[in-house]
């Protein structure tokens, strides 16, 4: 361990070991990393626990400066631990460079396999006897880091002594299908309030597009595509992310000796925007995790996709109709432009057939649950869809919402202290 202050706030670096497969306690073994926070002053006193899950799959914790956004209320009364969820941060890594270690891509699909939320809530249940001594934490989980929590009431809620959720109810058994037939209308209304806003844009869009069908761009060995550019969407997710987008747009284009071109600018916003060599699990499994049963995911944003032909950028283009964006979606051409998944085609491919997905959450244990838990659900939410996380907070015994359209999917980090406070509030008769 080695320990390090900040204004306001002493950090302290955790390693702990645990199993790849929890049913083989005895197998190999892979670390796990969480960073403890504690507020200065308090170091020696007896705190309770908040461990956080991050919103992904595939990221690590956040990187908090001091006492910035939420940690800053939330070490008030916790002794926080910013968990790095297997596979992510300087947790054991799971990406191009360190999979071959495994074998083939059928040894890689299997070791990832082992890397979605039933694993997580098992090593947090490994990791929390070493850190409370055996006393229950409160969990509090942003976007995906919800879909860990609401498992972790399934599975082990003895661990629980509140749980915490920010954008992240799942539906509790929608299909991958499910997701994205419901996902694809709620980018659309987005797109469509980004155009009211900007509706410079709109041109800009089907020009950028144009350019990218005629001469699809390499950069830095990143190939920029129509549909790479129309994933920028995900960015009107975010509460200040339809401006972020405009921004990107207006930089486009550049004259030059050869004609206009797209400039470097845009092409370096567009590559590091579209590449997952930071967060490479994020693509792996991002439909996996909501695999359950024999019914394989299937590459599911890709063919509910077909649905919706507005979303073709290349008939918008041939036409008159604007160019949509696209949301949070993981598509098989994601592993053909981006250098960092390439290698992992085959393995990508092998996780989107598998039919053994063993079920996430206990329908009749969340009916009858006895944990405290409090949830913010984002009105209109593009990650994750309003309708659905209510259907589920109306399957959790006791779970109080708040929903608001104050916060976009980012509350936590926008709202931080006062979203952290009002969810406190919900649950503090009960803790």
């Amino acid at each position: 361990m080695s320990s390090y202050r900040h204004p306001g706030i002493v950090f302290t670096d955790r390693y702990f070991t645990v199993p790849l497969d929890h049913s083989d306690p005895g197998g190999e073994q892979i670390e796990v990393f969480g960073r403890e926070a504690v507020a200065s002053g308090r170091t020696g006193e007896e705190l309770p626990w908040l461990v956080y899950l991050e919103g992904g799959p595939g990221f690590g914790a956040r990187r908090f400066i001091g006492t910035e956004a939420w940690l800053g209320r939330a070490v008030q009364e916790f002794r926080v631990l910013l968990l790095d969820q297997r596979g992510t941060g300087l947790s054991t890594p799971a990406n191009r460079q360190t999979l071959p270690l495994r074998g083939g891509p059928r040894e890689q699909a299997d070791y990832l396999a082992h890397f979605r939320s039933d694993n997580i809530v098992r090593d947090c249940e490994l990791i929390r006897p070493q850190l409370t001594g055996g006393e229950p934490w409160t969990v509090l989980g942003q976007s995906f880091g919800g879909f860990c929590a609401v498992r972790y009431l399934s599975a082990a809620p003895e661990g629980l002594k509140a749980v915490l959720i920010t954008g992240g109810l799942p539906s509790l058994d929608a299909h991958a299908d499910d997701v994205y037939r419901a996902a694809y209308p709620r980018i659309e209304r987005k797109v469509a309030a980004h155009y009211a806003r900007y509706p410079q844009d709109v041109e800009r869009a089907r020009e950028i597009t144009g350019h990218l069908l005629e001469r699809p761009t390499d950069s830095a060995g990143h190939r920029l595509t129509p549909e790479g550019f129309q994933s920028l969407g995900i960015m009107l997710g975010g509460g200040n992310g339809s401006h972020q987008l405009h921004y990107l747009l207006e930089n486009a284009f550049v004259r030059t000796p050869l004609g206009t071109e797209l400039s470097d600018i845009f092409q370096e916003a567009m590559r590091a925007a579209n590449s997952f060599a930071g967060h490479p699990l994020y693509a792996l499994m991002h439909e996996a995790i909501y695999g359950q049963g024999e019914q394989p995911t299937g590459w599911a944003a890709e063919r509910v996709r077909a649905e919706f032909p507005q979303f073709d950028a290349a008939a918008a283009v041939k036409g008159d109709g604007p160019v949509l964006f696209t949301g949070e979606s993981i598509h098989p051409w994601h592993f053909e432009v981006d250098p960092a998944l390439r290698p992992l085609r085959e393995t990508a491919e092998l996780l989107a057939a598998r039919t053994d997905w063993a079920p996430l959450y206990d329908t009749e244990r969340l009916a009858a649950n006895q944990v405290p838990v409090a949830a913010a659900v984002y009105h209109d939410d593009m990650y994750v869809d309003t309708e659905h996380a209510l259907r589920t907070a109306a399957s959790i015994r006791g779970l109080r919402t708040w929903v608001t359209d104050e916060y976009e999917h980012d509350g936590l980090r926008a709202g931080g202290p006062r979203v952290l406070d009002r969810l406190l509030a919900l649950v503090r008769d009960e803790i």
